[in-house]
């Protein structure tokens, strides 16, 4: 956590939260300074801000968040904005992402799976044993992993 806040706040917020580090104290122009210095750490960062002087911040970081009641130049940097300026949603797009993450690999895996059967029966290699595709229903077959892959998801949920 990064912080404008005195040291005491920081810790006590810190600690609510179960947060490993907090920088308290932090003046707006030291913010995008001390994003790259846990940057160059290789840790992932995400900045959360709502003013001008958080502008800088936000554009270093590797998310940045701007919550939607603030200035327009934060608004503008930041990658995503919290239409109703509610710093809990930062919890829910975390979990939208790992979510979303999941359901990309899944569908990697079914699509990689899918098309090592389909593209070689496609292609003839049941060919000895009697089985001959139309190509209109090797089309249809090959259709078939973007269709699984759609309908897996559409079934994404949040809990």
């Amino acid at each position: 956590m990064l912080t404008g806040d005195n040291e005491k706040v920081a810790k006590w917020v810190s600690s609510e939260i179960g947060l490993d580090e907090y920088i308290a104290q932090v003046l707006p122009h030291e913010k995008k300074d001390k994003i790259t210095e846990v940057q160059s750490r290789g840790f992932f960062v995400a900045m959360t801000g709502d003013g001008v002087n958080d502008a800088p911040a936000l554009a270093q970081a590797d998310v940045g968040i701007a919550v939607g009641a603030g200035a327009d130049v934060a608004i503008e940097t930041a990658d995503i904005v919290l239409v109703k300026s509610n710093p809990l949603d930062v919890l829910a797009i975390m979990e939208l992402a790992r979510a979303t993450y999941k359901k990309m690999i899944q569908n990697l895996i079914l699509a990689t799976g899918y098309n090592a059967f389909a593209i070689p029966i496609a292609a003839g290699v049941l060919y000895k044993v009697g089985i001959i595709l139309n190509p209109a229903i090797a089309a249809i077959l090959m259709s078939l992993s973007t269709v699984i892959c759609a309908v897996n998801a559409k079934m994404l949920h949040l809990k």
